[in-house]
């Protein structure tokens, strides 16, 4: 029985209902549609004028010629970097970057609901393509250089692989999720090895081999990286673990419904919540995965084709929900992803139900889902020109920088120096006692006499260990009250 549901079916299995056999072509059309609008919104919303972020710039800054290699943190992976390569290593603007990214996105979307074919109707497919494309954070992901989104299609690749019995396609999926986040890809691998006992042996050892080998290929480079710089793979584990606040017993429920208004962090999340109907999707999300395994049971057949994709993104979603102290929306990008398809078929059978029977409820239901999308277009229009501020910001900062002498190369410390110090040109160089720590505080007195430096604070006063250096003004920083630079008493010497 297990074997039917793991193998491809011929003709292909309807779990929503009956399904003929398509041909490429015609499957092509919808589920490429669904990418060519994911496309086409994130170009329209998020690319224009928007700047790095921090994290984008720590990542970005590792293969870009003008750009000083910014500290790398242990828990980040190089998977995104090498992403971006290709780009970041021809041209420093950002919107081609963003450009890239997007098409990249939507040519990811399409690929990973691609696999599923057969498995699945196309309609439902299409379906969950667009409900997941529709989520704000989705779209303002799509173009930026972070790993969470590619670690969701990476997961979707490799669950619709798994249904498919597709060893190398399996290996492949988790390969390019540990290169993207090792510790995902490793909540990612568990449940499928369990669900690979349940296989006839004759793949079981197939599918099992093939997730372990996709694991240690896609980790090794961190795992290499981690005994050169940190003396082992448990001391990273503990350093990044000690960057991420402690992991334990971090329930954080509420921190991840906060931040669906629009945060792009919520650390700590004190803050009012001031829009709590960004969060009612967040609500009718298990009803309707559960209603997607209802119909996936009362169909009689693949019913593993709803349930792997939700045992598997509950998984992913637990340390981010349970096990971390603050919440970010795109930590959740991979889980929703797979929940999208349970959700897809649970719609599939409401609207086919509600055309027959119930014209009114029809017209609510698509009424519904056409609020939600507006409403997850706003937040991500509002995001995308937060960041589009920033970059103004960083601009108007690093004008003034330069006019007080802090120009390559030359040395940036403080608060929000990592992007301050893309926008001059300088290194960035935090004090240890962060979680960015690279240089002592003797270390970088000593370099400021030799380079132009600088030491942004967000208040009034000056490092300790820098009690006569001279403050100057910046202008503005959104979140940043009276930001300003301290520079040394002395020029540096030539």
């Amino acid at each position: 029985m297990l074997d039917k549901a793991v193998a491809v079916p011929d003709p292909p299995t309807a779990l929503a209902g009956s399904a003929r056999p398509r041909s490429r072509s015609k499957d092509l059309i919808p589920l490429g549609s669904v990418a060519a609008v994911y496309a086409v919104v994130q170009l329209l919303l998020v690319v224009p004028g928007t700047g790095l972020g921090w994290d984008e710039t720590v990542y970005v800054s590792q293969v870009s010629p003008d750009l000083p290699a910014a500290f790398f943190s242990a828990p980040r992976a190089r998977g995104i970097t090498y992403l971006v390569a290709p780009v970041t290593m021809l041209t420093s603007s950002v919107s081609v970057l963003r450009v890239y990214l997007a098409v990249l996105a939507a040519a990811a979307l399409l690929l990973s609901l691609w696999v599923w074919r057969g498995l699945l109707p196309t309609r439902v497919l299409a379906l969950a393509g667009g409900l997941y494309a529709g989520l704000w954070t989705t779209v303002f992901y799509g173009p930026q250089a972070m790993p969470n989104l590619w670690v969701a299609f990476g997961a979707l690749f490799t669950v619709g692989c798994f249904l498919r019995a597709a060893p190398a396609g399996v290996a492949a999926g988790v390969a390019f999720t540990a290169l993207m986040r090792p510790g995902d890809a490793i909540w990612l691998v568990l449940p499928l090895l369990c669900a690979a006992w349940a296989v006839p042996p004759r793949r079981r050892v197939a599918l099992a081999a093939a997730l372990l080998v996709g694991l240690v290929a896609g980790g090794a480079e961190w795992a290499v990286e981690a005994h050169l710089r940190y003396g082992g793979l448990l001391p990273r584990l503990r350093r990044a673990s000690e960057i991420q606040g402690g992991l334990g017993w971090n329930p954080a429920f509420t921190d991840q419904l906060r931040a669906l208004d629009g945060r792009t962090l919520c650390r700590p999340c004190n803050v009012p919540w001031s829009r709590p109907y960004t969060g009612l999707w967040w609500f009718a999300l298990p009803p309707l995965t559960a209603g997607g395994l209802v119909a996936a049971y009362r169909s009689g057949r693949g019913t593993l084709v709803a349930a792997l994709p939700t045992a598997v993104a509950l998984f992913l979603a637990v340390p981010y929900l349970l096990m971390v102290g603050y919440a970010a929306p795109r930590f959740l990008l991979p889980a929703y992803a797979l929940l999208a398809i349970p959700v897809a078929l649970c719609l599939d059978r409401l609207f086919a139900a509600c055309r027959t029977r119930r014209p009114l409820a029809l017209t609510a239901l698509c009424a519904a889902l056409v609020a939600h999308l507006a409403l997850q277009f706003t937040i991500a229009g509002g995001a995308a020109a937060r960041s589009r501020a920033d970059r103004a910001a960083f601009t108007a900062i690093a004008g003034e920088l330069h006019r007080l002498g802090v120009r390559p190369p030359c040395i940036v410390s403080g608060t929000e120096a990592v992007r301050a110090a893309s926008a001059t040109g300088c290194a960035a160089r935090q004090v240890y006692g962060g979680h960015d720590g690279s240089i002592t505080a003797r270390e970088l007195v000593s370099l400021a006499r030799t380079r132009p430096t600088a030491v942004l604070v967000s208040g009034h006063s000056p490092p300790r260990w820098a009690p006569n250096w001279r403050p100057h003004p910046l202008p503005a920083l959104p979140g940043h009250p009276d930001y300003r630079a301290y520079l040394p008493p002395a020029p540096p010497a030539p």
